[in-house]
């Protein structure tokens, strides 16, 4: 089953019966989903959307969003991801870039003004942009014109007959995913459809998604890999995804109690929130695999905090190009290793090495470098971008992912940071993950982040940190802890508080913006900040 009609009508999928979803409790069947993305492609179709074509999905987690997805993938159509946090700027880059020929938007979610979004952005940038398509639930009142554009509700849409016939391929595009770029326009990354089930099925057999009563919860939007990989993943393994629109702690919590979940990954706030909001020892007791990624300095001690309340988290890895879960630790490995991020690849033939960034020299198993990958779940390459997608791989097929890490086997590693986060110190490449983690650990500190920055004697780490409520800052005493516990060459020239770290919004975490963090340090030293 190597496309996406075949995957999902495919009678194999469909051998332990039961629901495919449970869409805010509402239980929908794989042949139901089926049936709705069949219909769907039939609209869009009679909407002129055909194979090769761009169709901007933005919505949230719902049946509608896997069902315009697999729409597309019957058609040979790319559904482009777009995260429904994004306002007209960001909606008009990907939507205009991308070439997109239709956009599918819920009008009534949450009370965001989509239409209003949509309406502010510039028409000559959305030159390719044709039809509208309006979700809606119960009786919603519709636009009737968007952009110039006369809307169709996706109602109207399903009610055609469905279209058996299917364009798509296996080497067919199928979705793009946007980078979270700060400074730069996000690439967009492109996945076919033989990659996308390949990595599915690797990610249901490596995260025992086959397992007879396991459920799976989707926290992460389906817009960003994280969401969209575990929810494949488990209608790989045909165990039923758990989701709703969009993430509330309570209601995650309690729907991982209600519907005994065995199974989700999440970011570090996320599992962190989660716990919170239910009492009990342990906290979840059906809870089999819970994959976390460290995103926020202030959910730094969520292992320990998980361990307490019964709970065992394990550290994962992924990225846009090469999907999410595409790496795991094990569950039963030892505390300190079962929480770093990296692990073992999910795809039995995966490789990877580390490489000097300066030498170019590949190096030994332990040794940090640039992390090169070689995955079946690897991306097309970056849409519209040949210049990009080249500078990507090197010549043997490695990607180049631009994270610091280290191999530990063949096809095993540790991530440390974003290469451009680390630097050099004392002529070593340092992660500021060990510098952040020692400061993180003082009493008074809620959250840290480190940077490198310019000083006469050569690089130096810059620490930012959030202190604890009631905590008195105390410059003195933190450089003091951290010389204690780390080599010279390591302790920060300079610790200053911060309320708190500048961020950018993404589809599978908010991420800390580093480089304002390094120009507000190098401004703070040379006398020009605060």
């Amino acid at each position: 089953m190597d496309t996406l009609t075949d995957f999902l009508g495919g009678t194999a999928a469909n051998s332990r019966g039961g629901p495919a979803l449970l869409d805010r409790d509402r239980p929908v069947t794989r042949a139901a989903l089926a049936e709705e993305s069949a219909r769907l492609a039939a609209g869009l179709r009679a909407i002129g959307v055909e194979a090769g074509d761009r169709v901007a999905v933005w919505l949230p987690n719902l049946p509608a969003w896997l069902a315009t997805f697999f729409a597309c993938g019957r058609l040979g159509a790319i559904a482009v991801s777009v995260n429904t946090r994004f306002r007209s700027h960001e909606v008009q880059d990907i939507v205009g870039r991308a070439g997109c020929k239709a956009v599918v938007f819920w009008p009534g979610f949450r009370n965001i003004d989509f239409a209003g979004i949509l309406a502010e952005c510039d028409p000559g940038a959305l030159g390719t942009l044709a039809h509208v398509v309006a979700y809606a639930e119960g009786d919603e009142r519709l636009p009737e014109r968007v952009h110039g554009k006369p809307v169709v509700a996706y109602r109207t849409l399903v009610a055609n007959e469905p279209l058996r016939a299917a364009a798509g391929r296996p080497d067919s595009g199928c979705v793009i995913f946007t980078t979270s770029g700060t400074t730069k326009a996000p690439k967009f990354v492109l996945h076919d459809q033989r990659t996308v089930l390949r990595h599915a099925h690797d990610v249901a057999r490596g995260f025992g998604y086959e397992a007879p009563d396991a459920r799976v919860l989707v926290t992460a939007p389906l817009c960003g890999v994280f969401g969209f990989t575990n929810a494949m993943g488990a209608l790989a393994a045909a165990a039923p995804v758990v989701m709703y629109p969009a993430f509330d702690a309570a209601e995650s919590a309690q729907a991982v109690l209600r519907h005994r979940v065995t199974h989700t990954h999440a970011s570090d706030e996320m599992i962190g929130r989660m716990l919170d909001a239910v009492p009990g020892m342990p906290a979840f007791p059906d809870a089999r695999f819970f994959g976390y990624a460290s995103f926020s300095p202030a959910y730094a001690d969520l292992p320990q905090r998980a361990q307490a309340r019964g709970l065992t988290v394990v550290g994962l890895y992924g990225m846009s190009e090469v999907h999410a879960l595409m790496a795991r630790q094990s569950e039963s490995a030892p505390f300190a290793e079962r929480v770093l991020a990296g692990g073992r690849c999910v795809a039995p033939e995966g490789r990877v090495r580390a490489r000097d960034p300066e030498s170019g020299a590949i190096q030994p198993h332990g040794t940090a470098g640039e992390l090169e990958l070689k995955v079946p779940s690897g991306m097309v390459g970056y849409f519209g971008d040949e210049g990009a997608t080249r500078a990507a791989f090197t010549d043997d097929g490695y990607l180049r992912t631009g994270d610091l890490g280290y191999s530990t086997a063949e096809n095993a590693f540790v991530f440390l940071a974003r290469l451009g986060d680390a630097f050099r110190l004392g002529g070593f490449l340092v992660s500021p993950a060990e510098i952040e983690d020692v400061l993180q650990a003082h009493p008074a500190v809620a959250g840290a982040q480190v940077v490198g920055v310019d000083t006469a004697g050569g690089t130096r780490a810059f620490a930012f940190v959030i202190p604890k409520p009631g905590a008195a800052f105390d410059e003195r005493a933190l450089v003091a802890h951290c010389a204690a516990r780390v080599a010279k060459f390591k302790v920060p020239v300079r610790v200053r508080p911060i309320d708190a770290f500048p961020v950018t919004p993404g589809a599978n975490a908010t991420k800390i913006q580093k480089s304002k963090l390094r120009e507000r340090a190098q401004a703070i030293l040379e006398g020009s900040g605060e």
